[in-house]
């Protein structure tokens, strides 16, 4: 039965992928190789000077993930939340101007990923606060704010199962 629960959920997760734009579906790519190290980022990814050099600062930016998982484990009040949702944000901030993430699923799809599944409590509010930033432009501040649900903003409680669904890039065999 955990059997088909984890294949099913693999499923579901794939599922959610396919239903984001190509665009966006090209930067979670991205962004999971550049947080992991898969392969080198900028020979696979970089279509143009600007994309190199936005690889490049989001490699910077990304270098803090693995201090965001470690402070993320001792959040646990007001007192201890400045260190990490100040990065958090600025992280969000920085992935959310490159207008290629459209609204909040693809966002949690890809932050679920680069934090784990603890992180999913501190999405939503991560995600209004970047999106409220004037470094995003005014209309597109309006509609990342209108892509998250009520129910996603305000949820009880957050599930704790770890994403199983990590995409990567697909080369393209030879005919």
């Amino acid at each position: 039965m955990a059997r088909f629960d984890a294949s099913g959920m693999t499923i579901s997760e794939m599922r959610e992928f396919a239903s984001f734009a190509p665009g966006e579906q090209r930067y979670i790519r991205r962004s999971l190789d550049i947080a992991l190290g898969r392969g080198n980022a900028l020979q696979r990814w970089a279509r143009s000077g600007e994309e190199e050099r936005s690889i490049r600062d989001q490699a910077a930016l990304y270098a803090e993930i693995p201090m965001l998982r470690q402070l993320l484990r001792h959040v646990e009040g007001l007192d201890s939340l400045e260190p990490f949702i100040g990065p958090l944000i600025r992280l969000t901030a920085y992935d959310l101007a490159q207008d290629r993430l459209t609204g909040f699923s693809a966002y949690r799809f890809l932050y679920e990923r680069l934090l784990g599944a603890e992180a999913r409590p501190w999405l939503p509010g991560a995600f209004c606060g970047a999106a409220a930033l004037p470094v995003i432009r005014p209309d597109r501040r309006r509609h990342l704010l209108q892509s998250i649900s009520e129910a996603a903003a305000t949820a009880h409680g957050w599930s704790t199962r770890a994403p199983m669904f990590y995409p990567e890039f697909v080369e393209a065999e030879a005919a």
